[in-house]
C-alpha cells in the first residue's frame, strides 16, 4: 500500500518544478530557433541559365536541401535566357514542386549576357544578400553556408569561392585546361594585384547594395565580368573574404567557354591593367 504522505510529496514536487522545467525547455527551444534562423538576413540565390534542362532539377534539389538544413532564409531566382532546350519549362515544373515563395522565375527572351542577367535578377531579389553561382553543377550548394559564416565573421562586403587555396581544387579538367586556368590567374595576379586568389570564379556572396554598385561600375562582358567585379571591389575598398571550394566540371551539356572568350579575357586584362 502506497504511503499517502509520499504521494503528496511527489505531487507537490512535480507541480512545483514542472513550470520551471517548461521555462527551461522553452528557453532551449528559443535558443535553438535562434541558431536555426541565425539572423534576420535573407539570401537571394541568382541562377542564370542557358540550356541547363538536365542540370537545373539537380541543382535546385541540392539548393533546397542544403538551405533548408542551414536554417537561413532564402529564395532562388532563376533567370533563363530563352533556352531552346526547355530549361524554362523545367523551371516552371520545379516551381510547382517547391513553391513560388522559394523558386522565383524571371526569364528573358534571349541571351543577353551574364552582367545583365544579374541586374535583372537583383531587381526581383528581396534578400539583403545575394549569392551568384553557376547552374551547371560546378558549384556545390553546400559551400553557401561556409560563405555566410565567413561573411558574418568579419562583416565582409564580398565572399568569393576560391579553387586556389587550402582545400580548394578542380575536378574533371584535363591538364591543358588546368594549365590555361592557372596561367591566366597567375598573369592576372601579377598585373592587377587584386587581393583575391581566384578572379575568374563565379561562386560568390555579396551584400546586395555592394553588388548593385559593382555591377554599375563594370564594363566587361561575358566571363571577364567576374574578374572585373573583384578588381572594382578592391578599387572601391570593399572587403573581400575567401572560402576554399571544389569546382567540378559540368556533367551534362557543353561548356560555354570558347576561343572568343579567351581573346576577350586577354583584351579585358590589358584594359583593366591600364585603367585601375
Amino acid at each position: 500500500m502506497q504511503d499517502p504522505n509520499r504521494c503528496l510529496w511527489i505531487e507537490t514536487t512535480f507541480l512545483t518544478y514542472i513550470p520551471l522545467v517548461l521555462v527551461i525547455c522553452n528557453c532551449i527551444s528559443d535558443m535553438t530557433g535562434e541558431n536555426i534562423s541565425n539572423s534576420s538576413n535573407k539570401y537571394s540565390i541568382l541562377l542564370p541559365t542557358y540550356n541547363e534542362v538536365e542540370n537545373l532539377p539537380i541543382i535546385i534539389y541540392l539548393l533546397i536541401k542544403h538551405m533548408n538544413e542551414s536554417g537561413f532564409d532564402y529564395e532562388i531566382i532563376v533567370i533563363d535566357d530563352g533556352s531552346p532546350d526547355g530549361t524554362n519549362e523545367a523551371a516552371i515544373q520545379l516551381q510547382k514542386i517547391y513553391g513560388k515563395d522559394k523558386i522565383i522565375l524571371r526569364p528573358r527572351e534571349k541571351k543577353l549576357g551574364l552582367g545583365t542577367a544579374y541586374i535583372h535578377g537583383i531587381k526581383h531579389a528581396t534578400g539583403n544578400f545575394v549569392v551568384i553561382m553557376d547552374a551547371d553543377l560546378s558549384h556545390h550548394p553546400k559551400f553557401i553556408t561556409e560563405f555566410i559564416k565567413k561573411q558574418q565573421s568579419a562583416n565582409f562586403d564580398v565572399v568569393s569561392g576560391t579553387r586556389y587555396i587550402g582545400s580548394g581544387g578542380v575536378y574533371g579538367w584535363d591538364f591543358k585546361r588546368k594549365l590555361v586556368s592557372r596561367t591566366a590567374n597567375f598573369i592576372t595576379q601579377l598585373l592587377l594585384r587584386p587581393g583575391a586568389t581566384d578572379l575568374t570564379g563565379s561562386f560568390r556572396l555579396y551584400k546586395k547594395d555592394i553588388l548593385e554598385k559593382l555591377i554599375k561600375s563594370c564594363v566587361s562582358k561575358g566571363y571577364v565580368f567576374q574578374m572585373e567585379m573583384i578588381i572594382r571591389a578592391r578599387q572601391l575598398n570593399y572587403s573581400i573574404g575567401e572560402v576554399p571550394i571544389t569546382f567540378v566540371d559540368r556533367v551534362y551539356g557543353e561548356s560555354k567557354l570558347g576561343g572568343s572568350e579567351i581573346i576577350q579575357f586577354a583584351k579585358s586584362l590589358l584594359y583593366l591593367f591600364a585603367t585601375t
